[in-house]
C-alpha cells in the first residue's frame, strides 16, 4: 500500500545550482534530498516541493511530499535521512498524510524573506546568507514603497525574462520591510511567486532606501508592465524560503520562521486566500 510523506526540509542553497535536479551531475539539493531517502526506503524516491529555489537561494521550512509503499516511523525518515544528507542539508520534520495532499498544489501561500546587510564591509561570516550593501538604507521609506505590491496584480515587472508561468498576476497578502541592528529583512507571503519576483522586489526597495529613487517609483515601476524599467535583480545570496501554509486538515508540521540568525517577529495579520 503506498503511503504519502511530507518533509520540512532546511539548506543552505550556496552550494548547489537551486532546488531542482539537473542533468550531467550539477549539484542540486532535490537530487541530495532523493539519493538519501532512497537509501531508507530502499527504492527509488521523487519528491515534490512547495516551491522551486534558484542558484544560491537557501530555505528554512521548505515543503516537500513523496511517496513509499515501505513502513518506516517519522524519526526514521528524519534521522535516517540525515545520516546520508551533506550538512548543508537537513530534514527537521516529518509526517504521514493523506494521499490527497500535495506540496505544491495543497499550498495556500508562500513566504520568503530576504536579507539585506547594510555596513561598511562586507561579512565574513554569512558571506554567501546575507546580500550585503554598504549604502545606508531608509527603512521607512522602503516600507512604504512596499504597500503598493500588496494585493492582486500584474508583477510583469518583477518576473525574469524567462520566468515559464502562464500568468504574471499575483496575490501579495503581506510585505514587511524591518531593520534588525545592521540587518534590512524583506519579509513577503503571497498565494505564488514569479521567477526572481523577490529578488527584483529587492532591487527596487534597495534603491529607494539608498536615496537613488523617490518611493513612488516603486508605483511607476509596477504600472509599467515592463521589466527593463525595474531595475537590477538583486542577488540570491539573502534570499530564504521560510514557510508554506496549507489547510489545516493536512497538519503539516512547522519549522521556526527562519533564518534562525535573526530574531523573533510578531506575525502581521493577513487574510488566506479562498
Amino acid at each position: 500500500m503506498t503511503k504519502k510523506v511530507v518533509l520540512v526540509v532546511e539548506y543552505n542553497g550556496s552550494a548547489y545550482k537551486g532546488w531542482q535536479a539537473q542533468k550531467n551531475g550539477v549539484p542540486s539539493v532535490q537530487e541530495n534530498i532523493e539519493k538519501a531517502l532512497s537509501v531508507i526506503a530502499n527504492h527509488p524516491v521523487k519528491v515534490v516541493c512547495a516551491g522551486r529555489t534558484d542558484a544560491g537561494v537557501h530555505a528554512s521550512a521548505q515543503v516537500i511530499h513523496f511517496e513509499t509503499h515501505v513502513q518506516r516511523n517519522e524519526r526514521s525518515w528524519t534521522m535516517g535521512a540525515n545520516t546520508y544528507l551533506p550538512s548543508d542539508i537537513s530534514i527537521v520534520a516529518a509526517k504521514y498524510v493523506a494521499d490527497d495532499f500535495h506540496a505544491r498544489f495543497s499550498a495556500l501561500t508562500r513566504r520568503y524573506r530576504y536579507v539585506i546587510y547594510s555596513a561598511d564591509f562586507c561579512p565574513a561570516i554569512l558571506s554567501k546568507g546575507v546580500t550585503w550593501t554598504y549604502k545606508r538604507l531608509d527603512v521607512e521609506a522602503m516600507q512604504q514603497a512596499a504597500k503598493v505590491f500588496k494585493g492582486t496584480h500584474d508583477f510583469t515587472s518583477f518576473r525574469a525574462v524567462g520566468c515559464q508561468a502562464k500568468t504574471p498576476m499575483r496575490t501579495v497578502l503581506n510585505f514587511e520591510v524591518q531593520s534588525f541592528g545592521q540587518y534590512v529583512v524583506l519579509d513577503v507571503r503571497a498565494n505564488a511567486f514569479l521567477h526572481h519576483m523577490i529578488r527584483n522586489f529587492a532591487g527596487v526597495l534597495m534603491s529607494i532606501g539608498a536615496g537613488e529613487k523617490p518611493v513612488e517609483w516603486a508605483e511607476e515601476v509596477l504600472r509599467s508592465k515592463d521589466r527593463t524599467k525595474g531595475g537590477i535583480t538583486a542577488p540570491p545570496f539573502g534570499l530564504y524560503f521560510v514557510d508554506a501554509e496549507y489547510p489545516e486538515n493536512f497538519h503539516v508540521p512547522k519549522n521556526a520562521l527562519g533564518p534562525h540568525f535573526l530574531p523573533f517577529v510578531e506575525e502581521p495579520n493577513y487574510e488566506l486566500p479562498s
